[in-house]
């Protein structure tokens, strides 16, 4: 019988399955028993669980598709945006010279002024708003801006209290969004001068989503499906995964590539972000992960000398080392297969 033979306690830092562990060199075959002077330093014990490789940064609360909202024509603000208010359809996001600037859904942007005689799917998109919000009852929804549609929308101007309504809209009275609304900044303030060079103020979808900044060597990371773990601020954790990244807002290309990629996060349904958004939280990023597997402590993992790794298994006062196949590994356990493991059984360990 040969015996097992440890060179010190932990002889070298060696790469297992990718990660750098203690080892305990051995020099006997596969199978093999030692006596009781060759009992190890501790004994570990094999588990099955999850196994999870992970990293973990910083994130906030945020958003989703942050966006700025221009006007296409000049004038003065008269009324600023309102940092945090939610708007729908049909209210006002700010004023200009003195004129409310309204929010619509529709996919198609305001990009021309709309009277009588005009025809298009803007012309459609406006008639279903004003269908939806109880104007012009019986008013088809159709493409022709007609006498009909002129009155409906005067009425409706009256409504919101607009100087001199005319039941024509200039291209700068509506802004057309695919639904409603967040206000994240007024970027012009009151008495600014404003036109389609300058934001007016930056919108985002209502959809509460958190945002991190990964290096810029963790491109894998930000594929969008990523899974990751938010700890909320009242110490529970929410599932979610990466939907996208975040375009810088300035800076080129070669620049974004040494800071590094910001990522939006979604968390998964039923998951609620707290009130104030402006708190921040972990996010643990799941590289990879394996459900219900063997493990044990990468210490207990032994070099074999001719070549691959092992277990010593300690029954009694005897020990016999096993050949084993690791795994991932992770906060210092280690995915193993092999013949005759299973849980509870115990291991020698090279660290007390």
């Amino acid at each position: 019988m040969k015996r097992l033979l440890v060179i010190g306690a932990v002889v070298a830092v060696a790469a297992v399955a990718g990660v750098s562990v203690f080892v305990v060199a051995s020099g006997d075959d596969s199978g093999a028993k030692a006596n009781a002077a060759d009992t190890p330093p501790a004994i570990a014990e094999i588990t099955r669980g999850d196994l999870v490789r992970s990293k973990t940064i910083d994130g906030h609360f945020d958003y989703a598709d942050r966006r700025a909202v221009k006007s296409p024509v000049e004038g003065t603000v008269t009324q600023a945006a309102e940092p945090g208010k939610t708007v729908e359809r049909g209210q006002v996001l700010y004023k200009r010279d003195a004129r409310p600037v309204v929010l619509l859904y529709g996919a198609t942007p305001m990009f021309r002024d709309l009277t009588v005689g005009t025809l298009g799917p803007d012309v459609q998109q406006l008639k279903r708003n004003l269908r939806d919000l109880g104007r012009g009852r019986g008013l088809p929804v159709d493409n022709k801006y007609d006498e009909a549609t002129q009155a409906a929308v005067k009425s409706w101007q009256k409504a919101l209290g607009v100087l001199e309504p005319t039941g024509d809209l200039g291209k700068g009275d509506v802004v057309f969004q695919s639904g409603a609304v967040r206000v994240v900044a007024a970027d012009a303030a009151l008495a600014d001068q404003v036109g389609a060079d300058k934001a007016v103020l930056t919108i985002a979808s209502t959809k509460p989503v958190v945002r991190a900044q990964l290096d810029k060597d963790d491109q894998a990371l930000a594929k969008p499906g990523t899974r990751v773990e938010v700890t909320l601020p009242e110490g529970t954790t929410a599932g979610g995964q990466v939907s996208g990244t975040v375009r810088a807002e300035s800076g080129n290309g070669a620049e974004a590539a040494t800071t590094g990629i910001q990522v939006e996060i979604t968390l998964d349904d039923g998951a609620a972000l707290p009130g104030d958004t402006t708190g921040t939280s972990s996010v643990k990023f799941i590289q990879e992960s394996r459900k219900g597997v063997l493990t044990v402590p990468v210490e207990a993992i032994v070099a074999l000398r001719e070549g691959g790794y092992g277990l010593q298994i300690v029954r009694e006062s005897t020990t016999t080392t096993v050949r084993v196949e690791t795994g991932l590994s992770a906060d210092g356990r280690i995915e193993i297969t092999g013949d005759g493991l299973a849980e509870g059984v115990k291991v020698g360990s090279a660290k007390p």
